[in-house]
């Protein structure tokens, strides 16, 4: 499998947008994500995180009825979360770029992703970083240390009660 490509974040739009296709990929398959995210793009504002930090619960009805997007509440009322974390996060830091770089590893980077964005776990931390072009161990080192695991809170496709 192709590695993901990596971009050059212009500014917060890009990166939300990354973090909202790792999220809304958890547990659906990437063509199916791919072949409706320029619809994303149309319902999501281009990913600007003011407009999107800005639904209201209107707004979240009405794109959960978007057939351009993938209708699932939950990932919608996490991207909204999201971005309010990430305009948050850039404020407190000077650029949300600044609050990446500010922990001591990518370890720590992780698990402070998890611990204040909505659905995104080990998996979805892992390729949001390399896709913006943060450092990130080589996929195979990554995947030896993570197999058999299925990306931890939100992170991945999990099986509940089969």
């Amino acid at each position: 499998m192709e590695a993901p490509k990596q971009i050059r974040p212009k500014g917060p739009a890009d990166y939300l947008e990354v973090m909202s296709k790792a999220v809304f990929q958890s547990g659906i398959s990437w063509k199916v994500i791919e072949a409706k995210w320029p619809g994303f793009q149309e319902a999501f504002f281009g990913f600007d995180p003011e407009k999107i930090a800005d639904l209201d619960p209107p707004d979240v009805d009405r794109l959960a009825e978007d057939t351009r997007i993938v209708r699932n509440r939950k990932k919608i009322e996490a991207t909204v979360h999201n971005a309010q974390t990430m305009l948050d996060l850039a404020k407190e830091h000077g650029s949300f770029k600044r609050y990446l770089r500010s922990h001591g590893s990518f370890e720590d980077t992780v698990a402070d992703l998890r611990r204040r964005f909505k659905f995104v776990g080990d998996t979805g931390a892992y390729f949001f970083l390399h896709v913006v072009g943060e450092p990130v161990p080589s996929h195979e080192e990554w995947m030896a240390a993570h197999a058999g695991t299925t990306g931890g809170r939100g992170g991945g496709a999990r099986r509940r009660g089969r």
